[in-house]
């Protein structure tokens, strides 16, 4: 992702809420300021049903994050 971003494309990371500190620790750890969204945890044995939801409930967030170019 910091390669992408260093080149002028935004980029977001998807994780769920079950990671989050442990994604934000790491993100400082490593110098790092990602655009992140967090879903619903846990995503294993979702029906594919349950996983169309979950993203359709992360779009919004993730097309937002794109769009502010982090």
């Amino acid at each position: 992702m910091a390669d992408l971003e260093a080149r002028g494309l935004p980029s977001v990371y998807i994780a769920t809420v079950e990671f989050q500190d442990g994604a934000v620790h790491q993100a400082r750890a490593i110098g790092a300021d990602p655009a992140a969204v967090f879903v619903p945890h846990p995503i294993q044995d979702r029906t594919d049903d349950e996983m169309r939801e979950i993203a359709d409930g992360a779009v919004e967030a993730i097309v937002g994050a794109l769009e502010k170019g982090h």
